[in-house]
């Protein structure tokens, strides 16, 4: 399996996870609300700020519109399907404001592509890497389109099998792509632990040989922090400033405080993951000395008496002789007078 880059950052084995803030349509349609999730994201220690780049006519037909659909959940009324594209959906002009916006504040953007028009934008935008959302996993017209702009994809799994996710990679590798990395993904909203299965994580490395990640739907950050441990090298996380904001995944977002701690705590979680070596560090050959036991007699006895079982017993600190010795020293002989809980050396015995 080997390693790819992503805007000069190394993803993949044995590198750090790759966080990746999803402001997807958090932004409300609102320049000045996206900018301030750029700045908060940017200060919680992301690597990359990524949006979803789809319009009222790329994404959903009309009979869709008519039927008059809701996305969303709760008592909150919501918009109509239509009301909500046309609000939250990102002109051309807003993706070029987003991405000098990045580039100014030094902070890596690219975004999920919904067909072959915004991802002729994006390569307007130099974007470093493109997002295929797990809607188009059975989508190769898309999938080979973006393969030939040859630069990394992200690949989302949620809903696949698969016999389906071994369709995408063909479709990426037949129109150019050699760099891909699979997101694990549940694409329920929120998606409740028993339904994550991160072995799955596992499961796409052996099959695919390709880095893995994992794309969290899930509620706060145990379970992606979990993720790491079985091997995710980038995670994907949707980002809000308010989880009681309206619009469509505010309230199954990290706010700062929880991107904050998952940045942090990933980094510890993947350097505490180390070598699967058994390692006894130095610090710990020293620990030896106070936490580990040596021999001592529990009464008084006198040079020349035999050391028996019932005369001994092992305390700390572990200096001397030590309890797996100790076949070697019953029955020797005392070459002194010793006190009751004196330690002894070897060279107290014949």
């Amino acid at each position: 399996m080997e390693k790819l880059t992503l805007a000069g950052r190394s993803v993949g084995p044995n590198e750090p996870p790759y966080i990746v803030a999803e402001i997807g349509s958090n932004h409300n349609g609102d320049m000045a609300l996206c900018t301030r999730l750029i700045d908060a994201a940017r200060d919680c220690g992301v690597d990359a700020v990524k949006v979803q780049s789809w319009s009222r006519n790329s994404l959903i037909s009309e009979a869709e519109y008519r039927r008059n659909r809701k996305y969303g959940a709760g008592d909150k009324q919501l918009p109509s399907l239509e009301e909500a594209v046309l609000q939250y959906q990102l002109s051309a002009e807003q993706h070029r404001e987003i991405s000098r916006y990045c580039r100014e504040k030094k902070v890596t953007f690219f975004s999920s592509v919904f067909s072959k028009c915004e991802v002729d934008l994006m390569e307007l935008l130099e974007t470093p890497a493109y997002k295929i959302a797990s809607m188009d996993v059975n989508n190769p017209t898309l999938l080979e389109y973006v393969a030939g702009t040859h630069k990394p994809v992200v690949l989302s799994t949620g809903l696949a099998t698969l016999g389906e996710i071994e369709g995408a990679l063909n479709a990426l590798v037949r129109g150019g792509c050699r760099d891909v990395v699979l997101l694990h993904c549940v694409s329920l909203y929120p998606s409740p632990p028993d339904t994550i299965h991160l072995r799955n994580i596992e499961t796409l490395h052996r099959v695919f040989d390709v880095p893995v990640g994992y794309s969290d739907h899930s509620l706060g950050t145990s379970i992606p922090l979990a993720s790491i441990a079985f091997g995710a090298c980038l995670i994907e996380k949707h980002f809000t400033l308010d989880k009681n904001l309206e619009g469509w995944d505010h309230a199954i977002s990290s706010d700062p405080p929880e991107m904050q701690y998952l940045v942090r705590e990933s980094r510890g979680v993947f350097e505490a993951l180390g070598s699967p070596r058994r390692i006894v560090t130095e610090e710990q050959l020293e620990k030896r000395k106070s936490f580990r036991r040596r021999l001592v007699v529990v009464r008084s006895m006198k040079r020349g008496e035999r050391l028996t079982m019932a005369d001994v017993d092992f305390k700390r600190p572990g200096t001397g002789i030590r309890p797996d010795e100790m076949q070697y020293v019953i029955g020797r002989e005392l070459r002194k007078d010793v006190a009751a809980q004196e330690e002894i050396e070897w060279s107290d015995l014949l």
